[in-house]
């Protein structure tokens, strides 16, 4: 009986949790109640108070939880033999990739990620620095390897990367209003691929003509 009782609990806790999370992404931790998060997890609100003590208690579970999985996304980057599995191809360098084969569509973990980045969120700032650091030890690895010119500012080098990548899951929606796809499904995440790394490998614009105009 006691087993059966645990199992619920989790279970509960868990619909508590996730519940939350989708109303926080939506529409952020200080408009929501918990009693509406209990009305969407189908369970009281003593129960709410019972798992998480509060309502800053669910949010630091919910925080726990979405970034874990935020940071089980760079795992991949962060091996010791970073280098080689870089040659060998296997591993992938895009954020905005990684986002779109983890989460499904209709996961409202990116949507949690933006409201992290873009409200000064602790959270959301200690992500950003953890994949920062990620970022400068994938592009020295790449260049060791020949993947990646040096660059003269590495610092500004790996903010960029990182900050174009995070931009298509900041901009999701306005980006596949813009171009018909949404960039986080495969048809839309080929197309933006495609372009960025044209992009990197040749620049996106011309040298203006040394000619004087005829």
């Amino acid at each position: 009986m006691s087993s059966i009782r645990d199992e619920r609990d989790l279970t509960a806790r868990a619909n508590i949790r996730n519940a939350a999370l989708r109303m926080f992404a939506e529409r952020g931790h200080d408009a929501v109640t918990v009693r509406e998060i209990a009305i969407g997890a189908g369970v009281s609100p003593a129960l709410v108070v019972h798992h998480f003590g509060s309502k800053d208690g669910l949010r630091a579970a919910v925080d726990a939880d979405a970034v874990a999985s935020f940071d089980a996304v760079f795992a991949e980057f962060g091996g010791e033999d970073l280098a080689q599995v870089l040659a060998s191809g296997e591993v992938t360098t895009s954020v905005a990739e990684a986002f779109a084969r983890s989460f499904p569509h209709g996961s409202p973990l990116p949507a949690y990620l933006r409201r992290l980045l873009l409200t000064n969120d602790p959270a959301g700032a200690a992500i950003f620095g953890r994949w920062y650091a990620v970022t400068r030890r994938v592009l020295d690895a790449m260049v060791e390897v020949g993947a990646a010119a040096p660059s003269e500012d590495p610092p500004v080098q790996a903010a960029f990367l990182l900050v174009n990548d995070l931009a298509v899951i900041l901009l999701r929606n306005q980006i596949a209003t813009a171009i018909g796809d949404d960039p986080l499904t495969p048809a839309g995440l080929d197309r933006w691929a495609r372009y960025a790394t044209a992009v990197y490998a040749r620049g996106a614009f011309s040298p203006p003509s040394k000619e004087p105009p005829s």
